[in-house]
């Protein structure tokens, strides 16, 4: 079972004046797919606070997943990108380049998104977008090949050739 940790970043739902719908979603998309949410937060977005809960949540906590809601658009609040890219140790760009791709065939906003993801030390941390729509679209789009990552990130896993291919034209290389 992996360990996850979520975190809303929202002025309004910091201030009670909203309710965290987008990390709820989170939480029920991961709890029904085996993870153990080990810490829900919601923060105001302040780029200060979102870095020291990252660490945190990495270094300390040590989860595997952390999954963040909100603050990656174009307002100047929206901090979330740049607070998850100051404690990367390494980038994983490919995570998010699917999520804006594969909802670009939903809206063409997603385009706009600015959403990142990084590893810090062995925590995959993903920027989801704000709206519960939005997240469940994406978190369900990226879920499967997300445990295959955290297999390898976490070293509980290490073949990457997948079975189907490793036996093309005929040859078995297991």
């Amino acid at each position: 079972m992996y360990r996850a940790g979520i975190v809303t970043l929202s002025d309004k739902g910091a201030a009670g004046e909203r309710e965290d719908v987008s990390g709820a979603v989170i939480r029920e998309i991961l709890e029904k797919s085996g993870f153990e949410v080990i810490s829900y937060r919601l923060l105001a977005d302040e780029g200060e606070a979102l870095k020291e809960e990252l660490i945190r949540l990495s270094d300390k906590v040590e989860c595997d997943l952390v999954l963040t809601t909100g603050g990656t658009g174009f307002s100047p609040r929206d901090v979330t990108p740049e607070a998850t890219l100051a404690v990367a140790d390494r980038n994983a760009p490919g995570i998010s380049e699917a999520i804006r791709a594969y909802s670009m065939t939903v809206t063409k906003r997603a385009m706009l998104s600015r959403g990142a993801s990084v590893i810090r030390g062995a925590t995959l941390i993903i920027n989801l977008p704000g709206s519960p729509k939005a997240v469940r679209e994406s978190l369900e789009y990226i879920l499967d090949p997300l445990f295959h990552g955290l297999e390898i990130l976490s070293g509980r896993g290490g073949e990457c050739a997948r079975a189907d291919i490793q036996q093309s034209h005929g040859k078995s290389f297991i």
